[in-house]
């Protein structure tokens, strides 16, 4: 699962949300963008939301407050075929995670993408 939609993804360096997708695209992934008050960010094109992605989508990470993560499931659930919603630290929904599960998606929650990969990797 190479194809990563990043809620949230910032053009603040120093935010998480800027400095965990520039690990990821630096670790080979295709991060792509979901911010609707930006058209790029990291020199990438931002979307508004996750469902107007062009490209396939296979895991959709989350840098949003928790109460405004069951929006971002439900339009995640209209794109079809995401694998995972990937809730960073300090995040969580359950009510977003009982729908992402009902619907065949995966879902982490409280937990750092880049904190994860670099365990895995070292």
């Amino acid at each position: 699962m190479k194809n990563v939609a990043v809620v949230g993804m910032s053009n603040t360096e120093g935010k998480p949300a800027n400095f965990v997708p520039k690990y990821l695209i630096e670790n080979g992934y295709n991060v792509i963008p979901v911010n609707p008050t930006t058209t790029e960010v990291l020199g990438r094109k931002s979307y508004s939301k996750v469902s107007d992605v062009p490209e396939q989508v296979d895991i959709v990470d989350v840098f949003r407050r928790s109460e405004d993560v069951p929006p971002v499931v439900d339009d995640a659930i209209k794109k079809k075929g995401i694998k995972v919603i990937w809730m960073q630290s300090g995040i969580y929904n359950q009510e977003a995670e009982i729908k992402a599960k009902e619907n065949g998606i995966d879902v982490v929650y409280n937990r750092c993408m880049k904190v994860e990969h670099s365990m895995l990797i070292d």
